[in-house]
């Protein structure tokens, strides 16, 4: 809904010459004011063929989106085994072998 600040009215300059524009009244102000909210009509819903137009021509394309996310992946997965196998976690680890010697 548009605020007081957005609503459009007749300029009227400080120093009036004659046959210029009045300083409208509060009442005709109120009028006009009332008249843009009345007349005011929200959407039907949300247009979403418009936004999905919109979303799809502003952001990167799928390729790069798919290209970034796989090089995330190989960071994550090496990093993972490069910390396990310092940290000798899981089977990374060194195996001891025990013997039976008799």
């Amino acid at each position: 809904m548009p605020s007081v600040r957005e609503v459009k009215v007749p300029y009227v300059s400080d120093n009036a010459t004659q046959g210029g524009s009045p300083t409208p009244s509060e009442s005709d102000l109120t009028r006009i004011i009332r008249a843009e909210v009345d007349g005011w009509k929200p959407r039907r819903g949300p247009d979403w063929s418009d936004l999905l137009v919109r979303v799809a021509g502003a952001g990167p394309s799928p390729w790069v989106i798919y290209s970034t996310a796989s090089a995330a992946l190989v960071v994550i997965l090496v990093t993972a085994f490069v910390v396990c196998s310092w940290l000798q976690i899981g089977a990374l680890a060194p195996q001891t072998v025990q013997s039976h010697v008799h």
